[in-house]
């Protein structure tokens, strides 16, 4: 199977898949895909598996293109890093499927949500940074579990994903718009998720409030959040930007600070 990077013109409107996943300590580059067959590093194979995995789901499913975060942009280029960023949020919303691949979720036929009872609930993909904008922006979205079984569609597991997450079912389905729900209420949904790098705590949410501002990787945490809010005052009269709350799972809320409070670390 082979594997091309394409840049497409904006005017085309050429049907397409996504890929939606956790990163694994080592992922394959714009760069792994161009050195094939020559040279491949070994330890990128489970990697490398995922993305043909997730072809091979796109191609039975009449894609002829998927987009891959990991080897889709060039990740040695920081001027294509940036612009990329800032376009994340509309390649989601522009694709015809995302697919998400949850690889610490393990279901069967008897046990479709996942061997353990509350597998796919507990799946590490819901506590992350940059998924958040990948559940809102698609319209269509297919569950995977770590062997390519289909776990069901957002459609199908709203009410589920709707208790894991608190975000309205007819957000997470499209019929209300995210431009209608607070400030408030959006941060709310990524207060308790985490980011690898500290300053993608801002980053990631400039598509759910729809800003776009430079990527600049060693400014901080709490700067990049700040340059965040500064640009969302800039289009938007509400208030809450400041004092968000964040609901807890006995329906409490807790208020967060000026720059929120996003968990940074490691998987």
């Amino acid at each position: 199977m082979q594997i091309y990077r394409f840049k497409f013109q904006s005017r085309e409107k050429i049907p397409y898949a996504i890929l939606s996943h956790r990163w694994f300590q080592e992922e394959v580059s714009l760069q792994d895909l161009q050195a094939i067959p020559h040279h491949f590093p070994s330890q990128k194979t489970k990697s490398y598996n995922k993305l043909k995995e997730s072809c091979r789901i796109a191609r039975e499913d009449g894609f002829e293109y998927i987009w891959n975060d990991t080897c889709c942009i060039d990740k040695t280029n920081s001027a294509e890093v940036s612009e990329q960023i800032n376009s994340m949020f509309s390649y989601y919303a522009g694709s015809s499927v995302c697919y998400v691949y949850l690889d610490d979720v393990e279901t069967t036929e008897n046990e479709p949500m996942g061997v353990h009872g509350r597998d796919f609930r507990d799946g590490q993909w819901f506590k992350r940074g940059w998924t958040l904008q990948e559940l809102l922006a698609p319209t269509c979205i297919i569950f995977f579990d770590k062997n390519w079984r289909r776990i069901g569609t957002k459609a199908s597991l709203s009410s589920v994903i709707n208790e894991v997450t608190r975000i309205p079912i007819d957000v997470l389905l499209g019929h209300t718009d995210l431009a209608a729900t607070s400030i408030a209420r959006r941060m709310s949904w990524a207060a308790d998720r985490m980011t690898t790098k500290d300053e993608d705590i801002a980053y990631c949410l400039m598509g759910i409030f729809a800003v776009h501002m430079p990527v600049l990787y060693g400014e901080g945490k709490i700067r990049a959040f700040l340059r965040l809010q500064e640009e969302i005052i800039k289009y938007n009269n509400d208030p809450t930007i400041f004092v968000w709350e964040s609901e807890s799972q006995d329906n409490t809320y807790e208020r967060g600070s000026d720059h929120g409070s996003l968990k940074v670390g490691q998987d």
